[in-house]
């Protein structure tokens, strides 16, 4: 499930497309061999979990994270023990590689110097205005893009109170754009416009407020995310419903799902929202039925092992990138649902209905329905 196997617009998804407004324009900024923004496609990125000192774990992190569709790699460069590293990583791997640097400009000198594609400073603590330009010159040279990463809990401002304002979430946004406009103004100052922007908290008003204000003002292109979103189920869902009203408003070039789970479910759940709004194709899309008392086959099991054969198997999960696919429990919803995907398959009792473009071609028992899937994606893959 490489990044290279994640397409446009499937011919399925026009009835979800037709629900986002059109994209904002922004200005084009490369990253590696990729560009954000200027009507390129939304890309996913991640971010590893690994000591970055440690090339082998961290260089094997991302290429399995590249397995999982991961167009954009980050890494944490709290030292400069870390920032040397970041060369061996980089021959390492294919996707560009984003140095996350933090307090002292001296990482990321020595990271553009490594070769990494872009890196991600935070406003008013990378030091001083003459270390700024350091970095920018540096960036310059070696054609490296720069993220401003305005996080809300690390708002500047936040340093000279004695409290924690007691503000809505209308003035987070305000002066969460305040900042990215201020530390913007000094790049430009420098004469650099490869920049991209991110505004994150943990809180889906402060997101969706700050992004909306700054997509008014900027043509920068947007780094989305909520930040913290938490584990699996509660943060994909909070990380959906900020990312994905921003994506149909026509806001946003890039994402990352920051969940507490390893950086290729990030990846799949980023991917999942993109699919979701017809932005990008990534598999199959599978209708399966939440089953109830009517369901006589074991469908969670069926469903399981259906999706653990696409996993395991790249070039099965390409094969079946933009088809629809039911596997449907029962015979109320499953005949009709399975009508209108590519081919599925409906429940009866132990057995299910095979059905394509409309059509039933033959009965099968539970047991054969995830081998007749599988051989239908082989045949029209």
């Amino acid at each position: 499930m490489t990044a290279n196997n994640c397409g446009q617009t499937p011919q399925s998804g026009l009835r979800a497309k037709s629900l986002l407004r059109p994209r904002r324009t922004t200005r084009k900024v490369r990253v590696g061999e990729l560009w954000l923004g200027g009507g390129e496609p939304v890309r996913v990125q991640s971010m590893c979990t690994t000591d970055t000192r440690d090339v082998d774990a961290t260089a094997s992190q991302i290429l399995k994270v590249e397995e999982a569709g991961c167009e954009i790699a980050r890494v944490a460069v709290p030292d400069m023990e870390a920032a040397k590293a970041l060369g061996a990583i980089k021959k390492r791997i294919h996707i560009p590689l984003v140095a996350d640097v933090h307090f002292d400009h001296r990482l990321a000198l020595e990271a553009i110097r490594q070769g990494v594609d872009k890196v991600r400073i935070n406003p008013g603590n990378i030091g001083s205005r003459e270390r700024t330009e350091q970095v920018v010159r540096a960036a310059k040279e070696r054609s490296v893009a720069l993220r401003i990463g305005v996080n809300a809990g690390s708002l500047k401002i936040l340093k000279d109170w004695d409290q924690w304002p007691d503000w809505s979430a209308q003035d987070w946004a305000r002066q969460m754009v305040q900042e990215a406009q201020e530390q913007i103004a000094v790049l430009e100052d420098f004469g650099f416009r490869d920049v991209v922007v991110s505004l994150k908290a943990d809180d889906l008003s402060r997101v969706l407020l700050a992004n909306r204000l700054f997509s008014e003002t900027f043509d920068i292109p947007l780094h989305l995310g909520l930040t913290e979103a938490g584990t699996l189920l509660p943060g994909s869902v909070k990380s959906a419903i900020a990312i994905g009203t921003l994506l149909m408003e026509g806001v946003g070039d890039t994402i990352r799902v920051s969940l507490t789970e390893d950086p290729a479910t990030q990846t799949k759940a980023g991917f999942e929202i993109l699919k979701s709004l017809a932005l990008r194709q990534y598999g199959p899309d599978i209708v399966a039925c939440p089953t109830c008392g009517r369901c006589e086959v074991d469908l969670f099991k069926i469903v399981r092992d259906f999706e653990k054969r696409l996993d395991q198997d790249p070039a099965l999960f390409k094969k079946a990138q933009g088809k629809k696919i039911a596997i449907m429990g029962c015979v109320v919803n499953g005949p009709g649902e399975a009508r209108d995907a590519d081919f599925g398959v409906a429940g009866g009792k132990g057995v299910g209905a095979l059905i394509e473009k409309g059509q039933l071609t033959r009965t099968l028992a539970e047991t054969q329905w995830v081998d007749a899937l599988v051989e239908k994606i082989e045949k029209k893959g």
